[in-house]
This record gives C-alpha cells, sequence and structure tokens, in this order.
C-alpha cells in the first residue's frame, strides 16, 4: 500500500473527521494535499455532451432521461469530426482533458467504431481523454483502452442506503461493476457523486467512504453540486446545501483519498469566488471550464482565469503520454 493511502477507511473514521471544527478539518486536509500536491495548481477539463437526451434511465436528478419531461430534446450521436473540432477549442481555451458524455444506459457495439475515432482524435491533439457512456462491458472497456482512453468518469452518485430514491431502472451495484471493469481494463477511474439531493450528511460520508473502500481509489473524484432542474424528481425533495457543508464534503474526500484529484464540477454558477477559494483550501484541485457541462451551464473562461489570477493558482500542464496512441 502507498504511503497514507488507506483503502480500509470505516464509517465511524470517516464521520468523526467530518465532525471536527472547521478549522481542524482544514488544517488536516491542507497537509494531505500539500504532501501529495502541489496546492497551488489547477487541473482543467472540457465536457461535451456528444449524444443528448432520450436516456433510458430514470435517474430522478437527470434532465436527459426520457422519464422526465424537462425540455431536453434527444439527439444522434455527433460525429468524431465534430468532436475533434469542440476539442480543438477547448484546448485553445485552456482546457487539459476533454471529456465526452453520452445520455446513455451503455454504447451499443454498432456505435464502438465511432467512439474509438473520437478517442484517437482527441488524443491526437495532446489533450487527456475520458468518456462517460453509462455502463460497459469489459470487451468493450478494451477497445476504448486500445484507442487511447486515459480516464472513464462513472459517478456513483450517492451513497449505497439513499441510491435507490435516485434511480430504480440500475443499482449501486451496477456502477461499481462498470468502475471495476474499467479499473481491470487499465482505464483511469473518475468517480464521485452529487450532494444536495436530499440526502443527509450521512450520506455524504457514507459516498466518500465506498469510493475510499475500493481496491483503488478513483484517480479523479467529481463533487457535484445540485443544480435544480424542473421536471426530475429530486427537485421536489432537494435542498440548499450550506456552503460549509460543501467544504466540509471536498476536505472529507481529500482526506481519505489523499493521491486523487477531487474536482468542483457541477455547480460552480451558484458558488462565490469565497466557497470557491474554500475548497481550494479544502484539498480541490481541478475544476470544469467552458460555459456548458452537459445540459447545464459553467463560469465563463474569463471568470476562471480571474479567479485563478486573484488567487495566485496555475493550471497543470498536460502529462505526456507514455506510448503513442495506436489504430486498431
Amino acid at each position: 500500500m502507498t504511503r497514507g493511502i488507506r483503502t480500509d477507511w470505516t464509517l465511524d473514521e470517516a464521520t468523526a473527521i467530518h465532525a471536527l471544527p472547521l478549522p481542524d478539518l482544514m488544517a488536516r486536509a491542507g497537509q494531505v494535499h500539500r504532501a501529495h500536491f502541489d496546492p497551488c495548481r489547477i487541473e482543467t477539463a472540457s465536457l461535451l455532451s456528444i449524444k443528448t437526451g432520450g436516456c433510458p434511465e430514470d435517474c430522478g436528478y437527470c434532465s436527459q432521461s426520457a422519464h422526465h419531461q424537462t425540455g431536453v430534446k434527444a439527439t444522434r450521436l455527433m460525429d468524431a469530426d465534430e468532436v475533434i473540432a469542440a476539442a480543438r477549442r477547448a484546448k485553445a481555451s485552456g482546457a487539459q482533458r476533454f471529456c465526452m458524455g453520452a445520455a446513455w444506459r451503455s454504447p451499443k457495439d454498432r456505435d464502438m467504431d465511432k467512439l474509438c475515432d473520437m478517442v484517437r482524435g482527441v488524443a491526437d491533439l495532446g489533450l487527456e481523454t475520458c468518456m462517460t457512456l453509462g455502463m460497459l462491458s469489459s470487451a468493450q472497456v478494451a477497445r476504448l483502452k486500445a484507442a487511447g482512453l486515459d480516464f472513464y468518469n462513472h459517478n456513483i452518485d450517492t451513497s449505497p442506503d439513499y441510491y435507490p430514491q435516485i434511480a430504480a431502472t440500475r443499482t449501486m451495484e451496477d456502477r461499481l461493476q462498470t468502475v471495476d471493469h474499467v479499473r481491470r481494463g487499465g482505464i483511469k477511474v473518475c468517480c464521485g457523486g452529487i450532494i444536495g439531493m436530499g440526502e443527509s450528511d450521512q450520506d455524504r460520508i457514507a459516498m466518500l467512504v465506498t469510493l475510499a473502500t475500493l481496491p483503488a481509489h478513483p484517480e479523479s473524484v467529481p463533487v457535484n453540486l445540485w443544480n435544480e432542474i424542473e421536471g426530475v424528481p429530486v427537485q421536489s425533495r432537494a435542498r440548499p446545501v450550506d456552503p460549509f457543508a460543501l467544504v466540509r464534503t471536498v476536505a472529507l474526500a481529500r482526506i481519505l483519498m489523499p493521491a486523487s484529484v477531487v474536482r468542483l464540477s457541477a455547480g460552480r454558477t451558484g458558488m462565490s469566488d469565497e466557497l470557491q477559494a474554500l475548497c481550494f483550501l479544502a484539498g480541490a484541485n481541478s475544476v470544469f471550464v467552458g460555459d456548458q457541462l452537459l445540459t447545464t451551464e459553467n463560469p465563463a473562461a474569463w471568470k476562471d482565469a480571474d479567479l485563478f489570477a486573484r488567487l495566485g493558482l496555475h493550471v497543470a500542464p498536460v502529462a505526456a503520454r507514455a506510448e503513442p496512441v495506436a489504430a486498431e
């Protein structure tokens, strides 16, 4: 086991850490952060919806579910050339990683050629590649890996106990099985959750413990703040998240998963500069850049650049590839 990295955290331990006085919690998280990262360095990623709407899953927070009347219209899978052009624009705007998301339960085998072309094209631009396509089989993981996919995102969303309140068309076990397929297939894991969907503090803690007790921690842990979406079931029970509760969630993620990148994801448009700064001090070290995250808004590029400059933060360079991406 890498020094300082544990996968045997208990819920009681995590609860006690979460309950620390905020100055003590922040100090501990900051110490862990400095032991594994440059605290003045931020990773940046851009997210594109390559196939929007019409998803057969009933996830209660999602505007793209076919089960909910949200006004989001289903679209076809984009062509690889369109996606690569968008990736080129994202790189010019300062993104290091380009994430491609499709509203599917899982990709069909007939779509795999096009998806692999997207991965290769984005990788050729020198960007890190990430996809989120729903559940994957081991064979699909192998194809994406061969095409050069660096990361796969598959969030667990919430705690195991609260998950049945969020979705009925798949289970927490389904999600964890895909995470296992991705890990075994040699692709880095991006896996986090959403806070503000009516869950308790204990659910947030349990979600992080679930991630921190996987055989290996996710390389990236997105922390999403619920955005109001009319027409989805979660809207009726969602509650505003206390800013300090968000900071505590970020700090606990940093302490439990010291070497993971913790990303402030959806919801930053509703965060003040001061709240984002507190999250960075608590151990967050990545954000999405670009005006749009799938179907929700994101801060403008100039706002992020201004905030980073005021805080003295700098964007991390893209990691060099160990070997060229091979064609299939």
